[in-house]
């Protein structure tokens, strides 16, 4: 890949030109909105000038309800050799383009993709080259896909330093919708619990409802459009989902009666969603996509102050112990927070009496 035209200049289509131009491609930028196009190149993503023939590769980094007229109209003007969008969605953008009567040759040259990243925030200025590093990239090829097509995509892949996952369009839509577009709706609802609540309720929130709450930041228009392109698949999970809710407030109304079966009865109601719970979360893939491990949490009291956490890690380097993951937990009103350092078990032991002897302040 020499060349590429990334039609769309938001997070996406930015992140990707900015990693493309990384690695040698000379990028073309173009937008609806010129002046965001203008951002991007300001960036260092590419140019804002328009290309002089038709380049390797065109990259449409629309939103899901315009992704299949803007590859329609790039197709017609013979932009590129391939075709490659990153709608959050597969099956309907494709069935669009179809259903608008292009060549089947031309169609040929088309292959959805979606890479798995994003952020809360959007936009050229929130875009970064390495975005995808580390993370699936999905492409959704059909038996007639031109190889080369392909090939351009898993180049991109590379370039962007992504992980590729061939899937099926629809199986795709089916799974995002599990694990990105319903659970980004739930986070909304329960966010939208404190809109309205007490101040001094607010203030106790901890990490557990800051986890829980995060994603529902993200930017309504853009999920708008994204739930637009999905609304069968999430509606249906959402469909269960409710069923779920209204079976354990059945449950913990019974746990309110004064009879003692129907308290039991509650008391098995909640047990069971939690254990459900449990069941559940243990699939979620752990560090770098392998089957999650149980660590040990050592926990450190820390300042508010800077180079805290470089001391903490540095010390635990120097004891020999890998930190699997971290999370910081911040205090209600005092400039200081608890540090989680996740640890291998048999780690923990080590780490404890070296930050001891270094004159950390451990918490149980």
């Amino acid at each position: 890949m020499r060349t590429a035209l990334v039609i769309g200049t938001g997070l996406i289509g930015t992140s990707a030109a900015l990693a493309l131009t990384q690695r040698g491609v000379t990028v073309h930028l173009t937008d609806h909105d010129p002046a965001q196009a203008r951002t991007a190149a300001a960036l260092g993503a590419g140019t804002d000038e328009p290309p002089q023939g038709r380049v390797d590769l065109a990259l449409v980094a629309a939103p899901p309800a315009h992704v299949a007229a803007v590859l329609a109209d790039a197709m017609r003007r013979d932009l590129a050799h391939g075709y490659l969008d990153v709608a959050s969605v597969k099956g309907g953008p494709r069935r669009e383009l179809e259903a608008l009567g292009l060549d089947e040759a031309v169609l040929a040259r088309y292959l959805g993709t979606h890479p798995m990243s994003g952020r809360e925030k959007s936009g050229p200025l929130a875009a970064t080259a390495d975005l995808f590093e580390g993370r699936p990239w999905v492409l959704t090829p059909t038996r007639d896909t031109d190889t080369e097509v392909l090939n351009l995509a898993l180049e991109l892949v590379s370039h962007c330093r992504a992980v590729p996952v061939v899937m099926d369009a629809d199986a795709h839509d089916r799974a995002v919708a599990l694990v990105s577009h319903m659970p980004h709706l739930v986070s909304s609802l329960v966010a939208a619990r404190l809109e309205n609540a007490e101040e001094a309720a607010v203030r106790l929130c901890g990490q557990g409802i800051r986890d829980v709450t995060r994603i529902a930041a993200s930017d309504p228009r853009m999920w708008i459009d994204i739930l637009s392109a999905n609304p069968g698949p999430v509606a249906d999970l959402l469909t269960d989902v409710s069923a779920d809710l209204d079976e354990t407030v059945r449950a913990l109304r019974a746990l309110q009666s004064a009879d003692e079966d129907k308290r039991r009865t509650g008391g098995a109601g909640i047990e069971d969603v939690l254990r459900r719970g449990n069941a559940g979360q243990v699939r979620v893939p752990g560090k770098h996509g392998s089957a999650p491990r149980a660590y040990r949490t050592v926990a450190v009291l820390i300042d508010d102050q800077p180079g805290q956490l470089a001391r903490i890690f540095a010390d635990a380097g120097r004891a020999g112990v890998n930190v699997e993951d971290v999370r910081i937990e911040h205090a209600t009103g005092q400039q200081a927070g608890l540090v989680q350092l996740m640890v291998e078990p048999g780690a923990a032991p080590v780490l404890t009496e070296a930050l001891r002897e270094r004159g950390w302040a451990l918490r149980q």
